[in-house]
């Protein structure tokens, strides 16, 4: 399949302390980056002779696909999560609760793990976890570090291509900026998609659990 970019979710003019230039930028280039190099590298995979192919060129190529979907995804997840200010619903605040101690917590562990990643790279993840059937805030140092099962709701891009057009190496700034920008409907709706799913697959993970991650009768 050809993968096409996904139209833009926010208004670029009406992200408070987030320039139209900035937001624009980070979806053309690294967003649209990521897709067209995911449709170069399938297209290379699609004319591979797998039998005589190299390894060093099997296991480049895979991995490089790897990070290319992943970084799609997880810029169309922090595209989705940027709107106008707003507060979660109490549904989700709930959820928070029980998974956190309180929305509060979650808030200043979020906020903490994304400081701590600047002036490096990586994402912060608000991730649904369906085996625990919990919310966990995940860390990831690149593209490739995810929660096997996982579905991020919320991602803090802190790569520096997120905010270095408007606030150089001050990404404790930018941080605070998107916290304050957060489309919580959206991740509302996130949410309550996969805890309805929640309710379907629970007997599945129950048994891989109890079974230590095996399918076996």
């Amino acid at each position: 399949m050809t993968y096409t970019m996904k139209p833009l979710s926010c208004d670029p003019n009406r992200i408070r302390g987030m320039s139209e230039r900035m937001i624009i930028s980070h979806y053309e280039n690294n967003y649209g980056g990521a897709v067209k190099r995911l449709n170069l590298i399938d297209e290379k995979l699609a004319e591979l002779d797998y039998a005589s192919a190299p390894g060093f060129l099997v296991n480049g190529l895979k991995r490089e696909q790897l990070i290319a979907t992943n970084s799609m995804v997880l810029h169309e997840v922090f595209f989705d999560g940027l709107g106008g200010e707003s507060e979660p619903g109490p549904t989700l605040k709930d959820a928070m609760a029980r998974d956190f101690g309180s929305y509060d917590r979650w808030r200043a562990e979020f906020i903490a793990m994304g400081k701590a990643l600047g002036g490096g790279s990586g994402w912060v993840l608000l991730t649904w976890s369906p085996r625990d059937r919990k919310l966990t805030n995940q860390w990831a140092s690149d593209h490739c570090h995810t929660m096997a099962g996982g579905t991020p709701i919320l991602a803090l891009d802190m790569y520096e291509h997120s905010y270095h057009i408007d606030y150089g190496a001050k990404a404790a700034n930018y941080v605070d900026v998107f916290m304050a920008a957060i489309n919580w409907p959206a991740v509302q709706r996130h949410y309550d998609r996969l805890w309805r799913l929640s309710q379907f697959g629970q007997d599945y993970w129950d048994k891989r659990s109890n079974q230590g991650g095996s399918d076996a009768d």
